[in-house]
């Protein structure tokens, strides 16, 4: 099971932090002038999506074959699974595509260049935001309908 969360936080962890990088840097985000930490979130980010998802989908059917089907009947879990699927997509399709067009960009190349950072940290709040739902609805385990 903490392998199951580790993995699920682990997908998301670069996308949420990656955009705070922009602010903490106050320019811009260079591949090859970053610290280890950050080098390590664009490697996961990059390389490291496709096995950290697959390990997610073992572990998670790992869960359902200890726990039981029964599992998947809970409302909360169904919820939690939609917010889920929510944020992968809002990562996928909007977040990673948008941080690749910043990373390499200076303050001053580009005049968008600000208003699309403060963008990308906008949607990390919103990332950020539904995780911490989906950490409250497994913590609590409400009964929603």
């Amino acid at each position: 099971m903490i392998a199951h969360i580790a993995l699920a936080l682990a997908l998301f962890v670069p996308s949420l932090l990656l955009p705070f990088a922009f602010r903490a840097r106050r320019g811009s985000l260079d591949p090859n002038n970053t610290g280890q930490f950050m080098q390590f979130l664009l490697a996961v980010q990059s390389r490291g999506t496709v096995w950290l998802g697959l390990g997610l989908a073992l572990t998670g059917i790992g869960l359902v074959a200890v726990l039981g089907t029964s599992i998947l009947r809970q409302p909360w879990l169904l919820v939690a699974l939609v917010i889920y699927a929510l944020n992968l997509a809002l990562a996928y399709f909007i977040q990673v595509p948008r941080l690749h067009t910043l990373i390499g960009l200076t303050n001053g190349s580009d005049p968008r260049w600000p208003a699309l950072a403060r963008r990308q940290r906008y949607i990390s709040y919103v990332m950020a935001g539904l995780v911490g739902t989906i950490g409250f609805l497994m913590s609590t385990k409400p009964a929603l309908w």
